[in-house]
């Protein structure tokens, strides 16, 4: 006897349970959000914290996001990523500098710099992952050791070209300044930031759930050895992940040197551990994660800043505890890890 789901593969397909999106991590955004409404008590002053939060963590995002592809494609712990963020901001600080001095400037100087930032950043990558990383895959311990001393001299070049002294890198004119709705001013270049990071985001989650690269990514943080199985040389898709996390590195760096207003060379290293902070929080090797941890990251550095400035200091670290007491693994973690 034929059966129906024989006859009808469609409504076959149709019985195969789908696993349910776990819309919990996001609802936290929201949730924190709204926890800190009351504690702030002034609706303007929430408003532009929590706009100032989400840039911030935005620009994180961006920046952490190749460092998360990276460890979840290739298992590279890369303690080294803070020199593609210093690379991408003192770029920037030159050419933002060579255009004000050719006469021209404004949001063509800004995207100038964020191309010929990515550019360097991801040629460096390239050099970095021959010359540093290769030796090392699959040995932890010795990636974090090489990667931190890779940073190091990386710093050292820097200062070697741009000097050691802090570089100014003052926002262009159509980017100062701020909107103002009722009495929350909403600054034009925390605006212009979180555009970018949104940008950043759906371009990767396009590429990663909507195209064959994407495919061969997620398979090969599945299982590697059927990728390479197939025919595919999963050692070149390793390369260009990590060229292209560092050139993300760079634009994040224009972003986070724009955003603070100034560039020194130890400006990756400093934030480096907010980066790992938010990858931890998000889960290993996840994006989507990464994204949502830096939102969560941005917005409780604002609002503790602005409630307990001593709080401030550590809120980020209480809050990746927290989390990984509810959720060990992360708040979207890769199955394979």
């Amino acid at each position: 006897m034929t059966t129906t789901a024989a006859l009808n593969p469609e409504q076959a397909a149709d019985d195969i349970p789908k696993a349910r999106f776990d819309w919990i991590p996001i609802a936290l955004v929201a949730l924190l959000a709204a926890i800190a409404l009351p504690a702030i008590g002034s609706t303007s002053t929430w408003l532009t914290l929590t706009v100032a939060g989400l840039a911030m963590g935005l620009i994180v995002f961006v920046i952490a996001s190749g460092l998360t592809l990276v460890f979840g494609l290739m298992d590279v712990l890369n303690f080294g990523h803070g020199i593609f963020i210093a690379i991408g901001a003192f770029v920037a600080t030159s050419v933002m500098g060579w255009s004000a001095g050719a006469g021209w400037g404004g949001l063509a100087a800004v995207f100038a710099a964020m191309v010929a930032a990515m550019a360097i950043a991801a040629a460096i990558g390239w050099a970095f992952e021959r010359v540093i990383i290769r030796p090392v895959y699959g040995m932890h311990l010795k990636q974090i050791l090489i990667t931190m001393g890779g940073m190091i001299v990386g710093e050292e070049i820097i200062k070697m070209i741009w000097g050691p002294l802090q570089i100014a890198l003052p926002l262009p004119e159509a980017l100062g300044g701020a909107w103002l709705i009722g009495d929350a001013a909403i600054e034009r270049y925390r605006v212009f930031a979180g555009a970018i990071g949104l940008v950043v985001f759906a371009a990767l989650a396009f590429t990663l759930a909507r195209t064959k690269i994407g495919l061969l990514i997620r398979a090969g943080v599945q299982d590697r050895e059927m990728v390479e199985s197939l025919g595919y040389r999963i050692r070149r898709l390793f390369v260009g992940v990590f060229v292209v996390g560092s050139g993300l590195a760079g634009l994040g760096g224009v972003l986070w040197g724009l955003y603070q207003q100034s560039v020194t060379p130890q400006i990756g290293a400093q934030v480096n551990i907010l980066l790992f902070i938010v990858i931890i929080i998000g889960g290993l090797g996840s994006t989507l994660g990464c994204f949502v941890g830096a939102l969560l990251v941005g917005l409780m550095a604002n609002y503790t800043g602005f409630l307990a400035p001593k709080v401030a200091l550590f809120s980020n670290i209480a809050l990746m505890v927290a989390i990984l007491m509810w959720r060990p693994q992360g708040l979207y973690p890769v199955t394979s890890r």
